[in-house]
């Protein structure tokens, strides 16, 4: 019988290499958020973080990860050197998607609900650096168009990637339809709900929804964003500690991208300090991650074997195998 082949390890060098001008581009865009170095700094820092998140993708979707590289290198370049509105804020949310969806691309399978907190953290700690390299390029932007055009982009990427890697359709099954659906309504819900209530929400309405927002911020600074705690997060504990079982867990983490995204876009707001944006994630990420550790309570109540024991041996047995992190998939 012959043997798949392994899955393709990038040199340690070269993502060294890569993961040193990411590293590097973090702590100048860093010391640009203070005033600290010249003015292009944070403009060069974001052309590095996004190219560098280019090549890491494409490798890891086991695409052509020096063209992804040199198309995201030229296109951040042009931006940068042109310059003008358009060009920035088209630079801000490619960095943006690019970065919100390598976070979740970038993690592995987790047996238990400890491990599923590790990739969470994992990739919320991409998203972070994203979000520095978004804002670094100055973009102008209507924040709610931002928020809903990034989200959908990374969206369709993901779920482009996930059906390129053959989790096709025919393997999501009949839990796995159900867990996409549901995500789907979740995610069009949220943002409709937002919608109509801006455009259509009687004023009293509004006021009320406006008031305990800002009542809310006034006591802890920030307010979670609805949209990562009643998906993202929930959708990536889920969906790491369902790949560890069975293939359609990746189509539940592909609806990771309404944590990651967001996250990322979370200092493109000209009024978002440092310190609110910060608090809002980490908001965000404990609720998320409470309410993604009673989805996986469910999901082993109603299909494993109940009892403390019982887990141990499922766990132990949920050896679905994935390569290495940085590896193609």
């Amino acid at each position: 019988m012959t043997q798949p082949a392994e899955a393709y390890t990038p040199p340690a060098w070269l993502l060294t290499a890569w993961w040193v001008v990411i590293g590097a581009g973090t702590v100048a865009l860093l010391l640009s958020a203070f005033d600290v170095g010249p003015a292009w700094m944070s403009s060069a820092a974001s052309v590095g973080v996004v190219t560098a998140f280019s090549w890491l993708l494409a490798t890891r979707a086991a695409g052509r990860a020096f063209v992804s590289a040199l198309v995201a290198l030229g296109l951040a370049t042009t931006a940068v050197v042109v310059g003008g509105e358009v060009l920035l804020s088209g630079a801000s949310l490619m960095t943006c998607v690019v970065g919100g969806v390598y976070a979740v691309m970038a993690t592995v399978p987790a047996v238990t609900f400890g491990r599923a907190v590790r990739e969470t953290l994992i990739a919320s700690g991409i998203s972070v650096i994203t979000a520095l390299a978004a804002v670094g390029f100055e973009p102008s932007v209507s924040v709610e168009r931002y928020d809903i055009a990034s989200v959908l982009l990374a969206l369709v990427l993901a779920v482009a990637i996930v059906f390129r890697l053959g989790a096709g359709l025919h393997g999501l099954g009949r839990r796995g339809l159900i867990a996409v659906a549901f995500a789907l309504g979740v995610m069009v819900a949220t943002v409709a709900y937002a919608e109509l209530l801006q455009r259509y929400g009687s004023q009293d309405m509004i006021t009320t929804v406006l008031d305990f927002v800002d009542a809310t911020r006034d006591r802890i600074i920030a307010f979670p964003r609805p949209l990562v705690v009643l998906l993202g997060i929930p959708a990536l504990v889920w969906g790491t500690h369902l790949r560890a079982r069975r293939r359609q867990g990746w189509w539940v983490c592909t609806f990771g991208v309404a944590a990651t995204v967001p996250m990322a876009a979370g200092l493109v707001a000209a009024d978002s300090s440092y310190l609110e944006a910060a608090l809002r994630a980490a908001y965000s990420l404990l609720l998320g991650l409470g309410l993604g550790y009673l989805v996986i309570r469910a999901d082993l109540a109603l299909t494993g074997s109940r009892g403390a024991g019982a887990r141990r041996a499922e766990e132990a047995e949920a050896l679905r195998p994935e390569p290495s992190r940085f590896a193609e998939l």
